[in-house]
């Protein structure tokens, strides 16, 4: 699908203040992504502590999150806010989540990716 943008899911899938995983694959490597909402806006990440490079979900698609602002990594109890990524406490302070380009359209999350392919919303 090179060029092409992904719609990824619809807004409203994203729970207000959480955050949805989502299952894509990216130039042929899978790339469990997640996507934090506030309101209208939405931060989409790949779903990868850069601490040990493991997932951020306790159970897969179960995040925690804390006011609307933070996502929390299960396994060292890092947080990051939505807004950039960058984790503001725990063991890697100062590292960053790396972000995908996204926009919504409509009420779609969209995905500004090539070569991408949704496989799985989860």
């Amino acid at each position: 699908m090179t060029g092409v943008q992904l719609n990824l899911c619809r807004l409203d899938e994203i729970p207000e203040g959480g955050a949805k995983a989502l299952a894509t694959v990216i130039n042929g490597k899978q790339q469990p992504l997640v996507a934090m909402r506030r309101g209208e806006h939405v931060w989409l990440y790949r779903n990868c502590c850069p601490h040990f490079s493991v997932p951020l979900d306790y159970n897969p698609g179960e995040f925690c999150t804390y006011k609307n602002q933070l996502i929390m990594c299960a396994h060292h109890s890092a947080m990051f806010r939505f807004e950039d990524g960058l984790c503001v406490d725990g063991p890697c302070a100062g590292a960053r989540l790396e972000s995908v380009p996204c926009k919504i359209e409509g009420d779609a999350l969209v995905m500004l990716e090539c070569n991408a392919v949704i496989v799985k919303v989860g």
